[in-house]
């Protein structure tokens, strides 16, 4: 079973996971006292050996070994392996976990796209995620030795109910040699069907979204058996392995304390029990132990994941949700914000404090400028003052090309309409264009008067020599400067121009 410790660090403080060095079941302490142990009665053996049995001319010799195998013991490079090899059997780890095949999503579309209250409809239900279940039940049996156990043979599994003996006589009679936990998905896929045709499943769109959903379940189960078949490269964990033993193999001799009497460097001190060595291959040791638990987390380790449990909880849920919670829906009401405009659930006494903090708007919302860095600068040759047009937008946008100085169609459109543009910016100027009856007395001053109130306007004749229309009399032909209209208030005058679509019947 899991070894959970959530909620003893669930706030930071002084020594917080001092109070998990206590812990047995899943611990260090439980994987590596054994290992321990035989270390130290190997160095111990060692060391009793060199004080009480060799002799002065073989403690020469083995103060000679000790002295080289302390030397070159740190050419191993433990540290460097050992830290690659782990952090790949955890990401591995984890991503088994995420492989895990659970029906909630599953069921949640069975139960709101397959319908029918009466026996046949809930039999459909309970059909499909049956078979959901034996699917994962098949797959973690052959990954997980605890689900084995629990199910060893296919007649534990019809006797379990996951499984009918009728379907127990397919299963059998399917002639393939290689592991059959998708034939339940089949089955699923093709009472889907079948359900769709008798209309329990309203439109080939919900049949498309369950089929969809059994499909990431299956890939689930899929990704479960491979992990089980591809293993880390053998190769590597040897490596790992014998770095880590061949070193603490000489560090049994490397490390041992010599006579003080002999002037050995670094050696001045004699003691019978190597604390720093201990705590070295409590370290280096134990991170091969982590990795030795994690690398397979379907066995049966205190930290393996918990396969029986989830079985029963799956199987629980799945038929609870299709059958008992179908269309099982409670009077609708009105909720108890329903007339107030910003809704805010109530805080206990011991959370009251985190209602007067304010909320978060954002990083930038904290920084102030200076009232002089928070003016616009005006662009270099700039005159006019910032935030009116500068020139012809269209102009600017669309240049008139040699294809459109020729005649073209879009060409006197936008000749058209830059006129009338022309005509509305001077209009506009004079305060007496915000009635209709000031226009009479602007018109005939900027000359387009006619050309404003004239909706049976053509299209000017061209220039045969140069394909180019006549200059308009009363309106200049040089680049102008458009003036933004004021805001109007109410309806918009009779006097503006039409929009370009209704110019566009004019000219066809």
């Amino acid at each position: 079973m899991t070894v959970t410790y959530t909620a003893r660090v669930a706030n930071a403080r002084f020594g917080g996971f001092s109070q998990l060095l206590l812990l047995w079941r899943g611990s260090i302490y439980k994987l590596l006292w054994r290992e321990l142990l035989c270390f130290l009665g190997l160095y111990m053996m060692l060391s009793a050996a060199y004080r009480f049995v060799l002799t002065e001319g073989q403690k020469r010799y083995f103060e000679k070994l000790v002295i080289y195998c302390d030397q070159y013991a740190s050419l191993i490079p433990v540290s460097f392996v050992l830290g690659f090899y782990v952090n790949l059997v955890v990401h591995r780890w984890w991503n088994q976990y995420l492989c895990m095949p659970l029906p909630d999503a599953l069921m949640c579309i069975v139960s709101g796209t397959v319908h029918g209250r009466d026996e046949r409809g809930r039999l459909y239900r309970r059909t499909l995620m049956r078979y959901a279940g034996l699917s994962a039940v098949l797959i973690l049996r052959s990954v997980s030795t605890a689900v084995f156990k629990r199910f060893p043979t296919i007649d534990h599994v019809v006797e379990a109910g996951f499984m009918t003996r009728e379907e127990r006589k397919k299963f059998e009679n399917l002639n393939s040699s290689y592991n059959k936990y998708w034939v339940p998905c089949v089955w699923f896929s093709n009472l889907a069907a079948q359900a769709r045709r008798e209309g329990r499943i309203r439109d080939n769109s919900a049949l498309k979204l369950l089929l969809e959903e059994l499909t990431v379940f299956r890939g689930k189960c899929s990704m479960l058996f491979h992990y089980d078949w591809i293993s880390v490269p053998l190769v590597y964990t040897q490596v790992v392995t014998i770095a880590v033993y061949s070193y603490f193999l000489a560090c049994l001799i490397g490390r041992q304390f010599l006579d003080p009497a002999q002037g050995y460097k670094d050696h001045n001190l004699d003691l019978f029990v190597p604390v720093f060595t201990l705590l070295q291959f409590f370290f280096y040791a134990g991170w091969l132990k982590v990795a030795e638990q994690l690398i397979n987390p379907f066995g049966e380790d205190d930290d393996d994941f918990e396969t029986n449990f989830l079985i029963d909880r799956n199987f629980q849920v799945s038929m609870l949700a299709v059958d008992e919670m179908y269309d099982d829906l409670a009077m609708l009401e009105k909720d108890l914000y329903w007339d107030t405009a910003e809704a805010r659930a109530p805080y206990t006494a011991a959370t009251a404090f985190l209602k007067q903090q304010p909320s978060f708007q954002g990083s930038t919302f904290d920084i102030t400028l200076a009232k002089e860095d928070m003016q616009f600068q005006r662009p270099e040759g700039m005159d006019v003052p910032l935030g009116e047009a500068h020139g012809d937008f269209l102009q600017r946008l669309l240049p008139v090309g040699p294809g459109m100085a020729a005649g073209s169609l879009l060409g006197r459109r936008l000749s058209l309409l830059r006129r009338k543009n022309s005509c509305v910016s001077e209009a506009s100027t004079a305060a007496s264009c915000v009635s209709t009856s000031a226009l009479d007395s602007v018109a005939p001053e900027c000359g387009c008067g006619d050309l404003l109130l004239d909706s049976s306007l053509h299209e000017p004749e061209l220039n045969p020599h140069t394909g180019l229309e006549p200059p308009t009399p009363g309106l200049d032909t040089e680049p102008f400067t458009t003036v933004a209209m004021p805001a109007l208030r109410g309806p918009a005058p009779p006097w503006l121009p039409s929009p370009i679509g209704e110019e566009e019947e004019c000219l066809t």
